[in-house]
């Protein structure tokens, strides 16, 4: 193993992720609507910003702000000539980053989905989605990225379409789905499924997992239904900060740093690797999740009670494996 992220793994049996990227930069300025890609270019000062406050607060990878650009979302915003250049930008002030940092990090180069729908039901090709992803990556190589970083998928095709591009671009991938309908991905994929389809890649990711979803607690039930496999590829946790509430016009994720800290521990010992957050999850929650990381020693595989008594109780009562699944042992008050 050769690569900068497999290098880091070697040495450490734990590694922390960054956090949002959306919620840090609406608190920096960002309008609903707009392309947070576009900063790369508009506003890179505060790109170099996000990429820094996470750094300072412990992680060991973070995402470039490249999530929505493909063609088809960057489409959407006139921009979808752009999509090189968006996401050389993205990784290039990520390295510039990284390499000020002082100690190993990882600059991961975004690659969200494409918003569009496979055929039969839609007009996505598998084709057109290695197209859209292979130009992305490329972009993402040449900043100058360690590794590329899939996210948020629900389909099972397009994550099949992403480990194909990153093959095309010769770059090393991580990939996580979205697992955020009664412990399925909006298109049917279970944490076992999931665990089938990697293994089966011609071109696997160096580690796969969950991010985004419902909140930690369901999260971490999806964690544990991958561990159960048996499966030897490191295993990512990204969950958010709670659960969105509308308050005073704007979204606010419940989630304190306190449970944040538990929820780091927690998900390390459900089986996770590469441990972060994802929307909501502020500086303040990052280094929470560090200190807890760093000075809680490592426990038993949590039950789906002590995760629901300690997070929250889970917004389904399965994770959708049925009788040989994790069923749900009682539900729990989240804490605020």
């Amino acid at each position: 193993m050769t690569d900068a992220l497999s290098r880091l793994l070697e040495t450490r049996d734990w590694l922390m992720a960054d956090g949002a990227t959306g919620t840090n930069l609406f608190n920096m300025g960002l309008s609903s609507g707009d392309a947070p890609e576009m900063w790369n270019a508009d506003e890179p000062a505060k790109i170099k910003k996000l990429y820094s406050l996470a750094v300072d607060a412990g992680s060991d990878i973070f995402l470039t702000n490249s999530f929505g650009g493909n063609a088809s979302r960057l489409k959407l915003h006139d921009a979808q000539n752009r999509v090189r250049e968006l996401n050389r930008l993205a990784a290039e002030i990520g390295r510039d980053v990284a390499d000020a940092a002082g100690r190993p990090v990882i600059v991961a180069g975004s690659i969200g989905p494409t918003g569009d729908i496979f055929a039969p039901m839609g007009t996505l090709t598998h084709e057109l989605a290695v197209e859209m992803f292979h130009e992305q990556a490329e972009g993402l190589k040449e900043g100058g990225a360690d590794v590329l970083w899939a996210e948020t998928i629900s389909a099972p095709e397009e994550y099949k379409a992403a480990a194909e591009a990153c093959h095309l671009a010769g770059m090393p991938w991580c990939g996580t789905m979205s697992f955020d309908t009664a412990g399925r991905t909006m298109m049917g994929l279970t944490s076992t499924a999931m665990v089938g389809m990697v293994d089966k890649l011609a071109h696997p990711p160096m580690a796969f997992g969950a991010n985004c979803g419902v909140g930690a607690a369901d999260l971490l039930r999806t964690i544990l239904g991958f561990a159960a496999t048996g499966t030897e590829r490191p295993i990512i946790a990204k969950g958010n900060a709670g659960i969105p509430k509308y308050v005073d016009g704007h979204i606010h994720y419940d989630g304190t740093p306190e449970l944040m800290g538990e929820y780091a521990v927690m998900a390390r010992d459900c089986g996770a690797t590469i441990i972060g957050g994802c929307c909501g999850t502020m500086p303040d929650h990052l280094r929470a999740m560090r200190a807890a990381l760093e000075n809680t020693p490592r426990g038993e595989r949590p039950t789906l009670e002590a995760i629901s008594e300690r997070l929250g109780g889970f917004s389904s009562e399965d994770d959708g494996l049925g009788e040989g699944g994790a069923k749900r042992e009682r539900r729990g008050r989240r804490r605020s």
